[in-house]
């Protein structure tokens, strides 16, 4: 590559920028933590608590909130591209690591919460911003008293799967039996 190719890869023409705003987290944590975790993820699918920072930057939305089931959407886009046009490994594991985690989440009651221990995932088939609508689904398996199991599922807009993953989560907090 020669020194003016280069230079072409950073003309003005194609520079982007990209805003991102959210709510203070400080607050909605304090709001949210009189909630089961079942109100709280359907307060914030309803639009009644703020969107946590993550889901604002990178852009994802919670859609299904169900006992023991969450699904988050994204509308693909360039930011979260890779130097190859695909959709960084990373957004898939920031879907799955918070759809998996509120999928737990839907089970506790409030002051109870979990947090990574581990996340593996298993990428089936790249995607990008012609995937269409991306979805991530989060599935708790197991809910323990220390440590619980859950399973993620990321499909392109056509409904295929790109991405398979199971967690665990540590257990933390004083919210008393876990429903």
């Amino acid at each position: 590559m020669t020194t003016n190719e280069s230079a072409e890869l950073f003309l003005p023409a194609t520079r982007r920028e990209r805003v991102v705003d959210w709510q203070a987290p400080g607050p909605a944590a304090k709001a949210a933590a009189g909630m089961s975790g079942m109100e709280a993820m359907c307060a914030i699918r309803d639009g009644l608590l703020p969107e946590p920072p993550m889901a604002r930057l990178i852009d994802f939305r919670l859609r299904v909130a169900e006992p023991g089931r969450i699904v988050m959407e994204l509308e693909p886009h360039e930011s979260l591209e890779n130097t190859i046009g695909l959709l960084h490994g990373a957004t898939a594991a920031a879907l799955l690591d918070t759809a998996m985690g509120c999928a737990i989440s839907t089970m506790l009651p409030a002051g109870q919460g979990a947090v990574t221990l581990d996340l593996k995932l298993t990428y089936l088939r790249p995607l990008s911003v012609r995937s269409g609508t991306i979805s991530a689904e989060g599935r708790l398996i197991k809910l323990g008293r220390q440590t619980s199991y859950t399973e993620g599922f990321v499909r392109d807009g056509a409904g295929n799967l790109a991405v398979h993953a199971t967690a665990t989560f540590s257990m933390i907090g004083e919210g008393g039996k876990a429903k």
